[in-house]
Parts: C-alpha cells; sequence; structure tokens
C-alpha cells in the first residue's frame, strides 16, 4: 500500500492535485466513448479528469507516470483486458480504485471483477444519470471512509454499499423493480442529509413521479423515514432518510 489511504486511491480524499477534486483516469479503446465518458465525469461535481487512455499499456504508463485517485475502467482493450490491468496495478503496489465501465456482461467477468476489488459495474451503453450515481456513490465512500474511527452497523452498510436487490424483494409489489429500489436505497444510504423526491431523481436519473413511488413504499416497509420542512408559505416539503438498521 503506497500512499497510506486504504479502500480510497490511496491518496487521500482531497486528491492528488489538491483542491479537494478526485482525480480519475478514464480507461477506453474507444477514442469517442473515452471523451464521452470524460465528459460525464468531469460534469459530476467534486471530480476531475486527468487523464484519458486507449490501450492497457497506455493506462499503465499513464498510472506510472502520475498516479490518480479512480480508474474508469474498460475491460476490451487492443492489447490486453481491463481486469489484466488492474492486476498489475496492484502487482506494482497502486491501489487505486476502479470502477469498471464496459460492454462485458457476461457473469464471469463481473465476478472477477469483484474479485479483484472493482468498487462498481458499470454495463454500457449508459447514460450520465447511470455515471454520476456511481460516482456520486463513491465519494460518499470516501467521506465516509475520512472519518476513520470504528463504525456502527448502519456505517458499515455505507462502507460496503450494501445494496443488496434480494434483501429488497419479498415485499415488492407486482411492477416495481428491486434494481431500481436497490438504486433509491443506494442515493439515500449515501447522502449526508435526508433528501427530497426532487433530489433524488435527479441523483438517481428517475422521474420525479417514480422516485416519489418507490419512497413512498419504502416508507410504508419502515426502510425509509419521512421528515418535514416547513418554509415560509406553502405546504412542507418531504424529506426522505434510510432508517438505520435496514
Amino acid at each position: 500500500m503506497k500512499d497510506g489511504y486504504t479502500a480510497g486511491s490511496g491518496r487521500g480524499c482531497a486528491g492528488p492535485h489538491g483542491g479537494g477534486l478526485i482525480d480519475v483516469l478514464v480507461v477506453d479503446d474507444d477514442v469517442r466513448v473515452a471523451e464521452i465518458n470524460a465528459a460525464y465525469a468531469a460534469k459530476v461535481p467534486g471530480f476531475q479528469v486527468s487523464a484519458k487512455a486507449h490501450s492497457a499499456a497506455d493506462a499503465l504508463a499513464r498510472m506510472n507516470d502520475s498516479p490518480v485517485d479512480l480508474i474508469l475502467m474498460d475491460h476490451y482493450l487492443p492489447d490486453g483486458n481491463g481486469l489484466a490491468v488492474v492486476r498489475e496495478l496492484r502487482r506494482l503496489g497502486h491501489q487505486t480504485d476502479v470502477i469498471m465501465v464496459t460492454a462485458a456482461r457476461d457473469v464471469a467477468t463481473v465476478q472477477a471483477a469483484m474479485r479483484h476489488g472493482a468498487l462498481q459495474y458499470l454495463v454500457k451503453p449508459f447514460n450520465f444519470a447511470g455515471l454520476r450515481t456511481k460516482l456520486e456513490a463513491y465519494a460518499g465512500l470516501r467521506r465516509t471512509l475520512s472519518r476513520g474511527g470504528e463504525a456502527e452497523q448502519a456505517e458499515v452498510d455505507r462502507i460496503f454499499g450494501a445494496l443488496s436487490a434480494s434483501s429488497l424483494t419479498p415485499d415488492l409489489p407486482k411492477g416495481h423493480s428491486p434494481a431500481t429500489a436497490a438504486t433509491v436505497r443506494q442515493v439515500l444510504l449515501m447522502a449526508e442529509h435526508p433528501l427530497s423526491a426532487q433530489e433524488i431523481a435527479e441523483r438517481t436519473g428517475l422521474s420525479r413521479q417514480t422516485a416519489q413511488r418507490y419512497l413512498k413504499l419504502l416508507e410504508r416497509t419502515n426502510r425509509v423515514s419521512l421528515s418535514l420542512r416547513y418554509g415560509e408559505t406553502g405546504r412542507p416539503e418531504h424529506l426522505y432518510r434510510w432508517s438505520s438498521g435496514n
């Protein structure tokens, strides 16, 4: 472990160049896709894209020259694959975090990514909201880890991103998606304060109506707690927080 920060990039929450930004390397064999992914990542507050690479050799060279906090890693590369790059980075002592961003969707590759320590796995094609949710969850993880100390179960769940869709499945009515419920849960788990339905919609890429529908369902099953925020005029705003212990 090179820089003394585990389960983050090894460079601390300020990022390697300071200023509180998380440095990102985008790896994709398609130059156009790399540009799109880089533009998406740069739009998320707190992130900056330091470099792009289009091959395994290029990715390794860039990491050796200037390590980053996070790699958005494609799997299919012209001179190898993303998981081989991750293995080599670990062998060289780099503890950089990895989010797989790839069209590879076979179970064997997904399982191998988990075993090699990828924190997230985003299947192509995806939109900006899909990547933003992953990056915001990652930023929340870094904030949680930066506090240090001991963790209660609720915080352990946050650290591990305990978002198992199966834990939400038993009482989901017909027509409700476990994956969507898990996405809403992830956003709430990583939030530092209660969120409105509109804020949750923006962070997940769901419509406000869909977010509201899932929030009401999760509230009825005591997974989400509701509070009211009163403004100067009009109806109070509904705010939601994931209930500790769920």
